[in-house]
């Protein structure tokens, strides 16, 4: 009975310290329901969002509407891509400018004109009036140059036709 006595008080000892980690845990459990809660009611609110709506299905239909709009956006450039090339290699830079070729006529009655693509490809024209007859002279002109003898008149006319934004 001695070896019993003297354990008894250890024993008591144990079972107050087990009491008071089981109370410890019971009051962490606690706390930790009590933060779950509020976590649970802050993502409810989040979810169901502000107008009610859930936020999940709100979700899930702006990734299919920005799904779509991507194929869409591939289908456009496939569509412009050939538009492109075909507009740069059209003639969208016409400029003209009208000049006195002769001092007996009365008035500008000559020009000369540029039609001329981005590349500054194209043709040049040039009228010459003059009282009896009027001619016209065509050149064709690559990269803003011609294999031609050119006039100040057409040099200024394809300067001020290859002045613009490119596509």
């Amino acid at each position: 009975m001695t070896i019993l006595s003297g354990m008894m008080p250890v024993i008591w000892w144990t079972f107050g310290a087990l009491a008071v980690l089981l109370l410890i845990a019971y009051i962490i459990v606690i706390l930790l329901f009590r933060r779950m809660k509020r976590f649970e009611t802050a993502y409810l609110s989040l979810k169901t969002f502000m107008s009610g709506n859930d936020l999940e299905k709100m979700l899930q239909g702006y990734t299919e509407k920005v799904a779509e709009q991507e194929e869409r956006l591939k289908q456009c450039s496939a569509r412009l891509d050939p538009l492109e090339l075909k507009l740069k290699a059209s003639v969208d830079r016409v400029e003209m400018v009208r000049y006195k070729a002769f001092e007996n006529v009365g008035s500008d009655l000559s020009f000369a004109m540029a039609l001329l693509n981005q590349d500054g490809d194209g043709i040049v024209l040039n009228s010459i009036h003059n009282r009896e007859e009027s001619r016209v002279y065509a050149k064709p002109i690559s990269r803003g140059e011609s294999t031609y003898v050119l006039s100040n008149e057409e040099k200024e006319v394809i300067s001020k036709a290859m002045v613009g934004p490119k596509v």
